[in-house]
């Protein structure tokens, strides 16, 4: 359950410093901006590991984390998405 927590915690940590960061508005409420973070964490460690599963995976860390949620910000507006 603390991991859930902090997962969530993180994920709204890392979201809205993305949102802060990026050029222009991104509209969007709490759940999704926590979404947002995870989604850009999730994003960061596939990218930092490589797409290796048999590997153990590291963590991407926080800046890297900021970095994935910005693509995603980035992909979903050139894709149509509010």
């Amino acid at each position: 359950m603390f991991r859930l927590i902090a997962a969530l915690f993180s994920g709204l940590v890392v979201g809205l410093v993305a949102r802060f960061v990026y050029l222009g508005t991104v509209p969007m409420g709490w759940w999704m901006t926590i979404l947002l973070g995870v989604g850009g964490s999730l994003l960061a460690d596939l990218v930092v590991n490589r797409g290796d599963v048999g590997r153990p995976a590291r963590p991407a860390g926080f800046l890297a984390s900021v970095v994935g949620a910005m693509a995603l910000i980035f992909i979903g507006r050139h894709m149509g998405w509010h």
